[in-house]
């Protein structure tokens, strides 16, 4: 195998759950890498579909579960949306299923969220979803609104092979009542790489995504140039990765196996 795409990468985001851990659970090896990462010249991001946490909640997940983390290492669909609505929707109304968190997120990049005569409804992963939301995006969907999604995943995975049900479960009940589709703005979309090497200044192809998801994780790698490595330690299995029709640059078992190829 040869590794001088991966060894030349400067930058590394890496998704979280399924990758660095699951639930409240570390994997072996992952603490250690990222503490190395600086030491062997690169840099790294969490980068995360997650929309129901906000960047500074990853801070404190982070640095709660062992991981070292500052501001400028987060970067999360639900920023990632805060700044495609200042760019594509400026001032326009806009009613959000989402949590509190997200709320607070969207509220800092100065959206203007409503709850009446929306505009614009954006999803995000919802863990506090009632009906009630689901019939108001619904109103104001059939009625003309812009439909934004924070990501496409289906289900966020769980211990003991379980799953929460995902932002894009929720859309999918939305498109089936109002007939209309969201714009997903979160990984597999390169507007996540795109923006991020924008801030760091550093070239997509020496940045490397690495990730359990192939129509995420590695998805947004290869739709933005960038490398991919996919990791075995969550949702993809061997036998998925033997049917997909694109493959990832690498593959290891797990975050540990690329501390020891990057050493």
């Amino acid at each position: 195998m040869d590794l001088t795409k991966l060894k030349n990468c400067e930058l590394f985001l890496f998704d979280m759950d399924g990758t660095l851990y699951l639930g409240d659970e570390v994997y072996e090896g992952a603490i250690e890498l990222m503490e190395d990462l600086p030491a062997l010249g690169k840099q790294y991001i969490y980068l995360t579909n997650n929309s129901s946490r906000a960047g500074t909640d990853y801070i404190t997940r982070l640095k709660r579960l062992g991981f070292p983390c500052e501001k400028e290492n987060v970067f999360t669909s639900g920023m990632a949306t805060g700044l495609y609505l200042n760019e594509k929707a400026p001032g326009k109304r806009v009613y959000l299923v989402g949590t509190q968190a997200f709320r607070r997120e969207l509220l800092s990049y100065g959206i203007n969220l409503v709850e009446e005569d929306a505009e614009v409804v954006v999803v995000g992963f919802d863990t506090e979803l009632v009906y009630e939301k689901l019939n108001k995006a619904c109103h104001f969907l059939r009625r003309g609104a812009w439909f934004i999604a924070a990501n496409p995943d289906w289900v966020c995975p769980m211990p003991h092979d379980e799953v929460l049900p995902d932002c894009g479960s929720i859309c999918a009940l939305l498109t089936a009542s109002s007939g209309v589709k969201p714009t997903y703005i979160g990984k597999p979309n390169r507007n996540m790489i795109d923006v991020i090497s924008t801030m760091t200044g550093i070239p997509n192809e020496k940045i490397c995504a690495v990730g359990d998801r192939l129509y995420t994780d590695i998805a947004v790698a290869q739709n933005a140039g960038a490398v991919s490595v996919l990791v075995l330690s969550g949702e993809t299995t061997e036998e998925l990765l033997r049917t997909a029709e694109r493959q990832p640059d690498y593959v290891l078992p797990d975050v540990h196996a690329l501390h020891q190829v990057l050493k």
